[in-house]
């Protein structure tokens, strides 16, 4: 701003947005109590646009400060105010207060959107103070959809909230925010209901809510950007970490994981430890330790990643870069200087190409040289060995002829010749067949000069001479030979050993794991770095994916980059690069354990169908011991009462008849409604409910259903006849509410009566039913509609659990939801939820927020 008055243009003015996970969070309270602020230290402000809600504080707020007069408008009928702009940009304050920043102005205004008019407000240096939605953001619109299941007419796009000079989180929690709202200080009382069952439950708040601190931290790195490029700081600063952590298996591995825990913690950043197996053996991990590394990872909340590489650095960093990987823990290398000098060691190497990722280089009692083991040796001829050994292979020939012609006096020919054959096997044990050969080669050369006669001549005239010679030469390579194949047998026991811990982790995946089949195969393309894995399986019509893991994968065997078929009809196919023969084992392996994870998943869903077919037996001998006593107390009445008007030698008086024939009569609706719903169970598990769909309102069937229902407890109805209707079939929504209602009659015992309630909330209109009595134990909402669900209760309440049941089978089959919910203050909510009809009479820009 400062440099804008100095270059002479006119001041654009600050915005300042208050932003909330969710309507009546207190968003237009905090932004009036600020204006109030503002006014009181002598600011220049008007109120552009306030809108209270009819909420009572809200309204006080507003009270006393400057209120620019809207602006009317009519649209299809219906008039309408707006922010005057033209009012606000004459007045020209220091400051306008202007709510709802996502709305949508009427056809015909200055702007379409509001954030428009905000912004000629700040182009003309008026500062703005607004709130904001979380759910109005227009990058977020989607995921507040899928979240809440409703559709935000009214967005506004992220850029212009991220400009601002300001952005306040106004934030409380779920709980409190459900108070809030049932005390009727958010919405009018019509809607509290639907508004608690719908958008404001508490998974939706909470997810709202973090979804607002996710976007707001977002916010946070945008402002910290801007501020680097106004100070032109180049360096790199990052605000969010991810840490992976690489270890080789030696003793130090568990130091560096719990120093890279700290350093994650530190940043509060998500760590990833990451286990690199080479293909010669770099890491001696068996499956012990690997399992004690990958608890450690667990206890620390870190996950555990395995990847195959021969080149450790180049699988370490195209890990880290492509799970976005800011900052690399190693530990420091275990060679001694001597070693670094002929091999700079992975960490050395990382540092060099890791390029903005930062690498920690940890300390630990392994490192600084120590001669290790052979379980931790690389192969014996590493680069490095081998480069020593061409450097022996002139060093120590030369070096025993000088000590030779030294000790010319003292030593003799036999002499020579043996220390010529320790130097020949000394570099063929350090660099194996070459360096050996040109030892062997250079010593009988050396031998045959210095101290063969004729001296210093090359010329031999003892036929021993030439024995001894060749056998040099024979003796160096033969140690040689000997030393490459012992070397090839460590690289073999190194593969096998890598081959044994990936089929260890396969075998533990597909005994372990819920869903080892796509699991195994996430666990191949991991360890490989493939593209994508699938598992085909032929069929009548030709191959079929069984499951698959990554992007575009093959969907006939021919299109694999690698084709590993299991048995004749299942292939395991590789899309991403082609394997060395070397990786064929481990990949015949992996199939093989993928067809049996098949199997059992296939095992594991035939024995669900079992485990259905025997519950539903369970159910057939629960129905027939509740009918046993349902069907017969019924019967039984009717009995009693026809037996006693019957008896001759009774004589009942009008009253008594008239008692006896109310108790048949009961006992018979009872029996009816018994065979109702086994009927209706029945037509549901066999499909054979055909609704008849048509409109028709909530108040019509209300009335009809609790008319047919005799001898009821008190119900009180608050269902307004102009609710729009419903797509439904008549008679089995009558079923519905007959069951729901008598359902929380029974099972209440409240003090208070039922409660039968309408409302509508986004394209759905709601039919709740209310009762205040015991209500049900934490985490039986579901179970609630399971049929013969009353058989594990303890009361001697009457029925055989299906009147639920068959209210959401109906509900289902109509499209509709049916629910249960905790009544505020104790009871059960049976909620009802059907399409409404007729298209909503609300024009978009007047949605409430």
């Amino acid at each position: 701003m400062d440099e804008q008055r100095e270059a002479g243009k006119p001041r654009r003015g600050e915005l300042r947005i208050y932003l909330g996970a969710a309507p009546g969070v207190g968003k237009t309270f905090a932004m009036l109590g600020e204006a109030r602020r503002r006014l009181e230290r002598g600011t220049d402000l008007v109120v552009g646009l306030a809108e209270p809600h009819g909420r009572k504080k809200t309204a006080e707020l507003v009270a006393g400060l400057e209120v620019v007069p809207r602006r009317h408008g009519r649209y299809r009928g219906h008039e309408f105010t707006e922010m005057d702009v033209d009012a606000v940009l004459a007045r020209k304050p220091e400051v306008a207060v202007v709510d709802e920043l996502a709305h949508t102005n009427i056809p015909g205004s200055r702007n379409e959107k509001r954030w428009q008019d905000v912004l000629e407000l700040l182009d003309a240096g008026i500062d703005v103070l607004s709130t904001v939605n979380i759910q109005h953001l227009q990058s977020l619109n989607d995921v507040v959809e899928k979240i809440t299941g409703v559709t935000q007419q009214e967005t506004v796009p992220d850029e212009v909230v991220r400009k601002a000079e300001q952005v306040e989180l106004v934030d409380i929690t779920p709980e409190a925010l459900r108070r809030r709202l049932a005390h009727g200080n958010v919405y009018p009382a019509e809607r509290i209901d639907a508004a608690l069952g719908n958008y404001f439950r508490p998974g939706n708040l909470t997810a709202l809510r973090e979804l607002a601190l996710l976007w707001l931290a977002d916010q946070v790195d945008v402002a910290l950007q801007r501020y680097r490029v106004e100070h032109r700081i180049t360096d790199t600063w990052e605000a969010r970490e991810r840490v992976v952590v690489a270890i080789t298996g030696g003793p130090e591995s568990e130091t560096i994981i719990r120093r890279a825990s700290r350093i994650a913690t530190r940043a509060g950043a998500e760590l990833l430890v990451l286990h690199i197996l080479r293909g010669d053996g770099l890491s001696g991990l068996g499956p012990a330790e690997l399992g004690r590394y990958r608890k450690l990872a667990d206890d620390l909340g870190a996950t555990f990643h395995t990847v195959v590489g021969d080149d450790v650095p180049s699988a370490l960093l195209d890990f880290a870069r492509g799970v976005n990987a800011t900052q690399l823990v190693l530990g420091t290398s275990r060679r001694s200087r001597l070693a670094r000098l002929f091999d700079e060691g992975i960490g050395a190497t990382v540092v060099q190409r890791s390029g903005p990722i930062d690498v920690h280089m940890v300390t630990h009692d392994e490192a600084g040289g120590r001669l290790r083991s052979s379980r931790e040796r690389r192969n014996p001829l590493t680069p490095s060995r081998v480069l020593v050994g061409w450097a022996l292979a002139v060093i120590v020939p030369v070096l025993v002829t000088v000590l030779g012609a030294l000790l010319r006096r003292q030593l003799d020919y036999s002499t020579d010749i043996v220390a010529y054959f320790l130097a020949t096997v000394i570099v063929a044990l350090v660099g194996g067949f070459g360096p050996a050969i040109v030892a062997s080669v250079l010593s009988a050369g050396l031998l045959n000069f210095f101290f063969t006669e004729p001296l210093y001549s090359l010329d031999v005239y003892a036929p021993h001479n030439i024995v001894t010679l060749l056998a040099m030469v024979i003796v160096g390579v033969l140690v040689a030979l000997v030393v490459d194949t012992a070397a090839n047998r460590a690289k073999q026991a190194a593969q096998a050993r890598t081959e044994a811990s990936l089929l260890v982790s396969y075998a533990r995946t597909v005994l372990t794991h819920t869903a080892p089949l796509r699991r195994l195969l996430e666990k191949v393309r991991e360890n490989f770095g493939l593209d994508s894995v699938a598992l085909l399986e032929k069929q009548e019509d030709g191959w079929q994916c069984v499951e698959q893991v990554g992007g575009n994968p093959c969907r006939e065997p021919d299109e694999a980059d690698v084709d590993v078929p299991v048995t004749t009809d299942v292939h395991l196919t590789l899309r991403g690069r082609a394997l060395p023969a070397a990786d064929r084992r481990a990949l015949e392996a992996a199939a093989g354990q993928a067809l049996l994870a098949l199997r059992q998943q296939r095992m594991a869903a035939a024995a669900a169908t079992a485990e259905r077919k025997a519950e539903a037996s369970e159910l057939r001998t629960a129905l027939l011991s509740a009918l046993g006593h349902d069907l017969r107390t019924p019967l039984t009445s009717i009995k009693a009462a026809i037996g006693s008007l019957r008896a001759q030698d009774i004589e009942l008086s009008p009253e008594d008849t008239e008692e006896l024939l109310a108790t048949a009569e009961e006992s018979t609706d009872r029996l009816a409604a018994l065979v109702d719903n086994l009927l209706d169970s029945s037509r549901l598990a066999t499909g054979a409910v055909r609704p008849l769909m048509r409109p028709v309102g909530y108040d019509e069937i209300v009335a009809h259903a609790l008319s047919n229902m005799d001898g009821m407890g008190p119900v009180v109805v608050d269902v307004d006849e102009r609710l729009p209707a419903v797509l439904a079939d008549p008679g089995l929504l009558e079923r519905v509410v007959a069951n729901v209602v008598d359902n929380a009659i029974r099972h209440g015992k409240g003090t208070e009566p039922v409660s039968v309630r309408g409302s509508t909330y986004a394209e759905r209109v709601e039919l709740r039913v209310v009762d205040h009595g015991p209500g049900l134990r934490k985490g039986a909402a579901e179970s609630a509609f399971a049929p013969f669900q009353r058989l594990g209760d303890r009361d001697s309440t009457p029925g055989v659990g299906l009147g639920l049941s068959v209210a959401k089978g109906f509900t289902e089959a109509m499209g509709g939801t049916i629910r249960a919910e905790d009544t505020p203050g104790g009871g059960l909510t049976v909620v009802i939820s059907l399409r409404r009809y007729e298209a909503p009479t609300a024009v978009p820009w007047q949605e409430a927020r």
